[in-house]
């Protein structure tokens, strides 16, 4: 059996993130989760990282380290916008989980990752399913790991499509735009995985979840658990008949790249000044600028080789 790649995750840890952190668990050989400012308070989301760890039984293998709280532009104590409304109050389905065993690990994030990427170079995959605020300031802070990172795939912007928290911007690239720039524009490879790939390809409508829930696993009730609030959310305000996963699917393309059965290399940016489209980024399909090509867009997925990987996660975990 061949050696699992090394990862190392970045996330805002409310429902969708944690059955991708789940998914990379799974797949992967997982160094450390980086915790950023996102979905729900930080702290909650800490909280949350350090508790999914423990469903999956992972507590002694996988350090959780604190980051940045906020965007690279947020001043003084002014709070990005965080989606409470979408996730439920804790950021997992209004589930109220008991508090993990764990604590965070010491040190920053953003140290962790610079120092995990000259111990391992060429090996550590970056699953960013964030806003970019801790790589983007790792890149800042020693640029010299931009040539050790063989890959990092992200879950973030749309590709000429409806964003998700405004109708030009998806969140992650919404929350932390200037971040998103210093990222793409680093020269380290990219896949991104954005928010219309998700709506086409990851919900998880009433049937997928009793598929799911007739596993009667540990993992399958955790899944149903953190999922009660964005169900409703997705019907009401998005007009998705289920659950999405985008994060998830980040996770799933990054552990089997032939469920993308799209994708091509295109010129990407982020608008950071717009009015009405801060946070929007600009997939240049038909090269229409004359820029270079610096990242990878997932256009299509196999949807239920997808559901398959993530019925084989959950049923794992018992």
């Amino acid at each position: 059996m061949a050696e699992k790649k090394r990862v190392i995750i970045d996330t805002d840890t409310a429902g969708d993130d944690t059955i991708s952190i789940l998914t990379a668990l799974h797949y992967f050989q997982v160094e450390g989760i980086m915790v950023t400012g996102g979905n729900v308070q930080f702290d909650q989301q800490v909280e949350n990282a350090l508790y999914t760890v423990q469903v999956a039984g992972k507590n002694e293998e996988v350090p959780v380290f604190k980051g940045y709280e906020r965007p690279i532009m947020g001043l003084g104590e002014n709070q990005h916008r965080t989606v409470e409304d979408v996730h439920g109050k804790d950021g997992m389905g209004d589930s109220f989980f008991e508090k993990a065993i764990n604590s965070p690990s010491e040190g920053h994030a953003v140290d962790y990752l610079i120092e995990t990427v000259h111990k391992y170079p060429g090996e550590i995959h970056i699953l960013a399913i964030a806003p970019l605020t801790n790589i983007a300031m790792a890149i800042k802070k020693d640029p010299t790991i931009i040539s050790k990172i063989p890959h990092l795939y992200i879950m973030g912007g749309t590709n000429n499509a409806l964003g998700n928290i405004t109708p030009s911007a998806e969140y992650n690239f919404y929350v932390d735009p200037e971040a998103a720039k210093i990222v793409l524009h680093s020269g380290i490879p990219i896949t991104m995985v954005g928010w219309e790939m998700c709506t086409q390809f990851s919900i998880m409508n009433d049937q997928d979840h009793e598929d799911i829930e007739a596993l009667a696993t540990k993992g399958s009730q955790f899944f149903k658990d953190v999922n009660k609030v964005v169900m409703k959310f997705n019907k009401s305000v998005h007009k998705l008949n289920g659950t999405t996963h985008p994060d998830t699917l980040l996770a799933a393309v990054a552990a089997n790249e032939q469920i993308m059965t799209k994708s091509n290399l295109y010129h990407v940016d982020v608008e950071t000044a717009g009015e009405l489209t801060r946070g929007y980024s600009l997939v240049d399909v038909n090269n229409r600028l004359e820029r270079p090509k610096n990242v990878r867009v997932c256009e299509a997925i196999d949807q239920k080789a997808f559901k398959e990987m993530v019925l084989e996660v959950l049923g794992a975990i018992i």
